[in-house]
């Protein structure tokens, strides 16, 4: 493969696994399956590998995924909460064996085997016994703090039972929150008798109830919670896993009674049948099992990979599947334009609910298919997620079958449809697009972006639905008594939000480009470009040719930034923003000699700063020239540590790495 297509391909990859991680994570609404997903990191991960220089510290590959939602406090946890690799069948299985068994050299060990619940990881602190805090897993590295929601969980323990055998005077419970199949399906009912959209499945249930800001409608889920693991600091207090289940089950946690200890892989795949064949019978959602090396010095000894422990694997259960008729496709335009066509199918009963739409993912999807509406298909769901369509049953076609075909304009605002070459997605290019609209406006207020405090989900709805908004650019007009208007806005949270509104126009210009929702251009891209052309006026009229030249800027996100701003609706938002104040200019700096201390080189920030939160101190490196990465190595300048700094900062002062805190760091932006 030649170099051009090579990037581009990568740059592809890594654009659609964010778009995957995006869905996940904060929306809560995923469109493809597990191992779809795993298929697209595995691809990206190969070409990685094979061509190493092509790696960017912003790749999926270099991080666990995701990131926390927006609304609750960012903690930073003590010990990532990393993800599984999975394994999909029994060979996979036993090559996981093979290698633990190349790890233990010798030594005898055996597993703990325990179902792998379909929920949302938390993360529970205790000191002195008493629950201080709960978070949820958020990006792996940073979580939300959602103490008030689990307190309403009633098999979290707020002060464990008295037991001698103490981990430690402070300690942290990990577990899977999940909400029970009985109360998913009364709340999905009461859902469609308000009109809202039922949630399409429990895990989906458990993150939108772990999120929500009434703690009341928390305690009326009724979620549940199973214990899994046991910290004290960075270290496992007993020297088995399963001695910390029961320690963890003694001490008032709700731990999961079908587990097992197991002298082999062997009893490993006895247990996943056993429980593959009870899996209906359960009152929960199950999607595999998670093995374990029991001992926990094999756990220290063996360690992890960027993403995952080798001590650690998930046996997902086979996908489920079903056969019925293609009624009709629909297509659907997401928060970033993208087209999605849609097969509404006839209701058929599938892995514990009623599935009437399918996944299409694009365009060149159906052709590879070959669908055509009215097809009978068989359809697939795995990992209880929206079912995709695995194949067309042509034996069944009678010749009534219609050809799809996808729409020349978005089929919400009559806009421009875009498929840049060697992409498999059309997606609308219009800024006034009212599908894109509530997730624009929430990307737009959020801290990367232009930090509106107060614009939350809620809000949002209700300033599109009244057609008080209807692009970003309408923020700077609402006034007191539009605000005033709406369901609980108090005059007070009214003037509040409106001086939030009036302070983000000083935002810096990379705030801006980011803010704006540019396809492929993340917070850091947005920082080169804003530094490169000095105003948005300038990035405006720049050509594909002169885009593509920048370090760092390839053809893909060339070719996006273009054909953003050549639309007409995109240039007059520009435009309106420039006259409502808001800032479209860089702030230059004017000391060249502080601009050289950072030029080239690159940070890292760990820990919690006291002065500022990590945006902050990041846009203030930025801005001067310097980057800062996600990983500590031998090419990191500065680490810039603060309070539970962690591994980061021990593996800094493993290779010498230059430490400083806050004030150095300030001392270094002044010149002082």
């Amino acid at each position: 493969m030649k170099r051009p297509a090579l990037k581009k391909e990568i740059e592809s990859l890594r654009d659609e696994i964010r778009g995957h991680d995006e869905r996940y994570y904060v929306q809560d609404n995923p469109e493809i399956t597990d191992v779809e997903y795993d298929a697209l990191l595995a691809r990206l991960k190969e070409l990685e590998e094979k061509h190493p220089e092509l790696i960017t510290a912003d790749s999926p590959t270099q991080r666990v995924a995701g990131r926390p939602a927006e609304g609750f406090t960012e903690v930073v946890h003590r010990r990532p909460m990393l993800s599984l690799d999975n394994s999909y069948n029994l060979e996979e299985l036993r090559a996981f064996d093979e290698r633990c068994r190349k790890l233990a050299d010798g030594r005898q060990f055996d597993y703990v085997a325990e179902l792998k619940i379909d929920g949302l990881s938390l993360s529970l602190h205790y000191k002195d016994g008493i629950l201080v805090r709960g978070l949820t897993r958020g990006d792996g590295r940073t979580g939300e703090d959602v103490t008030q929601n689990v307190r309403t969980i009633r098999s979290i323990p707020l002060r464990i039972r008295s037991n001698k055998k103490s981990p430690g005077k402070e300690f942290e419970v990990r577990g899977e929150a999940y909400i029970p199949r009985s109360v998913f399906e009364q709340t999905n009912a009461e859902r469609e008798q308000e009109g809202e959209a039922r949630f399409a499945n429990p895990r989906n249930a458990a993150s939108g109830t772990i999120r929500q800001l009434d703690a009341r409608k928390v305690a009326a889920r009724k979620l549940d919670m199973f214990a899994y693991d046991l910290l004290a600091g960075d270290r496992k207090p007993f020297a088995t896993h399963w001695a910390a289940l029961d320690w963890m089950q003694a001490a008032g946690f709700h731990v999961n009674p079908d587990r097992a200890l197991c002298p082999s892989i062997d009893e490993v795949i006895e247990f996943c049948n056993r429980m593959e064949s009870r899996r209906d019978d359960l009152g929960y959602e199950i999607d595999g099992v998670v093995v374990k090396v029991n001992s926990t010095s094999l756990q220290d000894e063996f360690g992890t990979t960027s993403k995952a422990p080798r001590w650690a694997i998930a046996y997902k259960y086979p996908a489920r599947q079903a056969t019925t008729q293609v009624l009709d496709i629909q297509v659907q335009v997401g928060r970033t334009g993208a087209l999605t066509p849609v097969a509404h199918l006839e209701p058929v009963f599938l892995a514990g609910s009623t599935v009437a739409r399918a996944t299409l993912h694009n365009e060149d999807e159906i052709k590879r298919l070959g669908l055509l509406i009215g097809d009978w298909v068989q359809i697939e769901k795995s990992g209880e997620v929206i079912p995709k369509v695995l194949k067309v049953v042509e034996s069944r076609r009678t010749g009534n079958e219609k050809p799809f075909r996808m729409p020349k304009k978005c089929p919400v605002c009559g806009g421009a449809i875009s498929r840049p070459e060697g992409e498999v997605v059309s997606r609308c290019v219009s800024a006034h697009c009212q599908a894109q609209l509530k997730g624009a406006l929430i990307h737009f207020s959020s801290r990367r972006a232009m930090r509106i405090e107060g614009l939350g989900y809620s809000l949002v709805d209700q300033l599109v639905e009244k057609k008080l908004v209807r692009d970003v650019g309408d923020l700077y007009a609402l006034s007191l008594d539009d605000l005033t208007s709406l369901e609980r806005m108090a005059k007070k949270s009214a003037t509040n939000l409106l001086g939030q509104i009036e302070a983000s126009k000083t935002r810096d210009l990379a705030n801006l480009v980011y803010a704006l929702g540019l396809r492929h251009v993340g917070d850091r891209t947005a920082g080169i470009l804003a530094r490169h052309f000095g105003s948005l006026e300038a990035l405006g009229k720049a050509t594909v040719e002169e885009l593509d030249d920048i370090h760092e800027i390839g053809l893909t996100v060339a070719e996006s930034v273009h054909d953003w701003f050549a639309d007409e609706g995109n240039a007059e938002l520009c435009e309106r923003l420039r006259a409502a104040g808001v800032r479209t200019e860089m702030e230059r700096q004017t000391s060249n000699e502080v601009d050289a201390k950072f030029a080239g080189q690159q940070f890292v920030l760990t820990g919690t700063l006291p002065g500022l939160t990590r945006d902050e101190a990041r846009a203030l490196i930025e801005a001067r020239g310097g980057r800062v990465t996600s990983s500590v190595s031998k090419k990191t300048d500065y680490v810039v540590a603060g309070e539970e700094a962690g591994s980061k900062l021990d593996k800094a002062q493993e290779l010498g790495v230059t430490v400083i805190d806050e004030a150095a760091l300030r001392a270094l932006i002044t010149g002082a």
